[in-house]
């Protein structure tokens, strides 16, 4: 009798393994023009702002979920360069203040300092967010640190209806179009 107990323990416990959920590497990538999604990686991120890769990058994109994480939206997707992870990281230890303003103030501190990490030029930066999956919508920047209406020809403000630089001359700069 103690046999049959222990094999079928032992059937259950196989069985349970096989049925254990798998890490969601398709809604991430989402936030992706669909062209871009298959080669494209996905990374979890951890509590101590450390990630798991879940499926490595072929193209140098990778996509993770934010949703639900401090200052973001219920449902919140990001994809960017493999090589801006090193700033997200500084981003999310921001947000993990809870408070905007806080966040913000950290993330001056650091451009002031110097010690803020630039993002990969011309990266672009990948959103689908929303209070929901169904009323999300897609948002996309493109990294420009640094680059100012000088340096680019570009103005620094919306008003013209034309692409324009957000945040000029900061590490923060990036291209914004209208309607995105």
């Amino acid at each position: 009798m103690k046999r049959i107990v222990l094999i079928a323990l032992g059937v259950l416990a196989a069985s349970t393994g096989a049925f254990a959920q798998t890490p969601d590497i398709d809604t991430p990538l989402l936030a992706l023009p669909q062209n871009l999604r298959a080669d494209a990686g996905v990374v979890k991120w951890k509590p101590d702002h450390t990630y798991d890769a879940l499926k490595p990058s072929k193209n140098g994109l990778v996509c993770y979920d934010r949703s639900g994480l401090p200052l973001q939206q219920p449902f919140s997707l990001e994809c960017t360069a493999e090589g801006n992870l090193p700033r997200v990281k500084q981003n999310m230890e921001a947000e993990a203040l809870g408070d905007k303003m806080k966040s913000e103030a950290k993330l001056g501190e650091q451009e002031k300092a110097g010690t803020r990490v630039k993002p990969v030029y011309g990266s672009v930066w990948y959103h689908l967010m929303g209070m929901s999956k169904e009323m999300a919508r897609t948002h996309m920047t493109i990294a420009v640190p640094g680059a100012t209406q000088a340096s680019m020809g570009l103005p620094e403000n919306g008003r013209s209806g034309g692409v324009w630089i957000m945040n000029a001359g900061t590490t923060t700069a990036h291209l914004m179009t209208p309607g995105e």
